[in-house]
């Protein structure tokens, strides 16, 4: 398994960007528009459109028409106030003004390597990486009528021994949610189910019945329609995952390069004692 990119934050903002395809008009946008102004502050499309990306995404799924009175009458507001606003700036604004350009502009940096193109040898390489020593596992595909008690389980039993079909029985006495589809679980693989139904169905033969299986939920018949080997999925099914984890493990190689090569000096951080990052109100 390859190492995870650990730095993804300053990419936050700039994947609200990339509007799905869905969300985006025939007409394309030109941010340059000028939609307000206040005083000699101009409000674009594109003020607009970076306002629309840091909102929530319960926010952002909201009519149109609604998104577009709503932000804009915000930005109005903001400027209005901002205009009208003397004296210096906080301590703590100006900070959050740094972190926020230091945070875009690593997002940028971060963003032209992520979209560097790949290779297909690359990708091939990365598949075989992740999929060609996977331990290819055993599936099941099983039906099981469960019932309350053990008396009512071998009744069950006895009624199959003597030539009733499983399904129907199981649509006919199967307490659990499968009973109406005839007692079908579908295909499993180890670790799917409670132990104690897992070990019945693994030492059962295709096509036979077990004994009754007691488990937390009731009493279990159980009969194993098929088996089958879990095969690694095709490069085309899982490409997109391999070509972002290519991505981010570059992103991440870059990140320690950079940050390894960096002139960094932390001695001024010994002493200090951590619970200060807390202490908001000193930048007041």
């Amino acid at each position: 398994m390859q190492k995870p990119l650990t730095f993804l934050a300053p990419l936050a903002f700039i994947a609200a960007l990339a509007l799905p395809a869905a969300a985006q008009e025939t007409v394309k946008a030109d941010p340059s528009v000028v939609v307000a102004t206040v005083g000699e502050t101009e409000i674009t499309v594109g003020h607009m459109i970076v306002a629309w990306a840091s909102l929530p995404q319960q926010y952002q799924d909201l009519p149109d028409d609604v998104l577009f009175e709503g932000i804009l009458d915000q930005l109005v507001q903001q400027t209005a106030l901002q205009q009208q606003f003397s004296g210096d700036l906080p301590k703590r604004v100006e900070l959050q003004l740094e972190n926020e350009l230091r945070s875009l502009t690593a997002g940028e940096a971060i963003n032209g390597i992520m979209d560097q193109p790949l290779s297909e040898e690359e990708v091939q390489a990365a598949y075989n990486e992740e999929y060609s020593n996977v331990e290819q596992e055993q599936e099941y595909n099983a039906s099981h009528i469960l019932v309350e008690t053990e008396e009512a389980a071998l009744a069950v039993v006895e009624e199959l021994a003597g030539g009733a079909e499983f399904a129907a029985v199981a649509r006919e006495n199967s307490t659990g949610p499968s009973g109406p589809n005839g007692g079908q679980l579908g295909w499993f693989g180890k670790g799917a189910m409670v132990p104690e139904f897992e070990e019945a169905v693994v030492t059962l033969e295709v096509g036979a019945v077990s004994a009754p299986v007691k488990t937390q939920f009731g009493w279990h018949i159980i009969t194993l329609n098929e088996t089958r080997i879990q095969k690694a999925p095709a490069l085309e099914d899982v490409r997109s995952e391999i070509e972002m984890q290519i991505r981010q493990v570059r992103a991440q190689a870059k990140i320690d390069e950079v940050t390894a090569a960096a002139n960094v000096d932390r001695t001024g951080a010994e002493g200090v004692v951590p619970s200060v990052i807390k202490q908001v109100t000193v930048l007041e």
